[in-house]
């Protein structure tokens, strides 16, 4: 009994979670708004883009990659489907279209970083501007309106009083996180970020499996952007800025290493909930909003510090 509870505490979901209901009860007793069904369900509605993308970011670092570029996907995607929506094309196909463009943008990071071979960083960096020069050629730096009230009904219908992209979010985490932990070929996304060297003298199909953890990245931004979209009930071409970092920071937050071969889509999920009680515990105490961006960065910075001292003193 001693042995399991001293690795319970060693494992990054549960330290996370303890640290979560801290916050909770701080919390409770610092505003009488905060455990109101109205102010969890608009906690869980605002991460609830985050966790999408969290989903496939982790499976990515996994494999000892990572994707700046999402936040600027979330804007060309959205914008892009908001366009064909207003050119009369059918919300399904829209919606389609949409979610293959963000594929594809995936597929074109992950060939540049698998086959040609240049630094995760630079590539997903130099996408950043890319897509979102893109959004601004494409919209004319005019936010996109008049869509469908069937497209609208993606991010703003609501099932049991719980708005579609909280269940959207609910039902990918869920997916993700057993087909990471229990899928044979998710799997041995582990053994890349570990060793690449030694994957692929053991037969592991590396390039493709990094390619295809870009491609969900992509395809994961996507959704995220097209959710976004049809909850605002128009594209704007400022969505998704500041994106990147708050999901590498959940990612990190939450177990999975920028040098690869660890992470869960629990842990990122808890990283995830923890930034937005964060973010709200900052509202609901009257911080300045513009401080919120500060505490992102200094979050991540802890972040980054705890994982490599972590791994300099092999304390896991």
């Amino acid at each position: 009994m001693i042995n399991w509870l001293k690795n319970l505490v060693k494992q990054r979901e549960f330290v996370i979670t303890l640290i979560v209901v801290a916050l909770f009860i701080m919390m409770t007793f610092a505003s009488p708004y905060f455990l109101t069904n109205a102010n969890l369900l608009a906690v869980m509605l605002g991460l609830s883009l985050e966790a999408i993308i969290a989903v496939a970011m982790v499976h990515l670092m996994v494999t000892g990659g990572f994707d700046m570029s999402v936040g600027s996907i979330v804007a060309f995607t959205g914008a892009t489907t908001a366009l064909i929506l207003r050119a009369g094309v059918p919300v399904v196909l829209a919606v389609i279209l949409g979610l293959i463009l963000g594929a594809a943008i995936g597929l074109f990071n992950g060939l540049i970083v698998a086959k040609i071979g240049i630094n995760p960083f630079v590539t997903t960096l130099s996408s950043l501007s890319l897509y979102r020069g893109l959004t601004l050629i494409v919209t004319r730096g005019q936010n996109v309106t008049g869509l469908p009230a069937a497209f609208k009904a993606i991010g703003q219908a609501k099932f049991a009083g719980i708005q579609t992209p909280i269940i959207i979010s609910v039902v990918l985490l869920i997916i993700g996180d057993i087909l990471l932990r229990k899928s044979r070929f998710f799997r041995q996304s582990y053994y890349i970020g570990g060793n690449e060297h030694a994957a692929r003298l053991s037969g592991i199909a590396v390039d493709k499996i990094k390619i295809l953890a870009y491609v969900l990245t992509g395809l994961f931004a996507a959704i995220s952007g097209i959710v976004m979209t049809a909850r605002l009930g128009s594209a704007s071409v400022t969505a998704g800025t500041g994106l990147e970092l708050r999901v590498i920071t959940a990612v990190i937050i939450g177990g999975a290493s920028l040098s690869g071969g660890e992470g869960t889509v629990l842990g990122a999920f808890l990283g995830t909930l923890l930034m937005g009680l964060i973010s709200n515990a900052l509202t609901l105490t009257g911080v300045d909003v513009y401080w919120q961006t500060f505490v992102t960065g200094a979050t991540l910075l802890t972040a980054v510090l705890i994982d490599t001292l972590s791994k300099k003193y092999k304390i896991s």
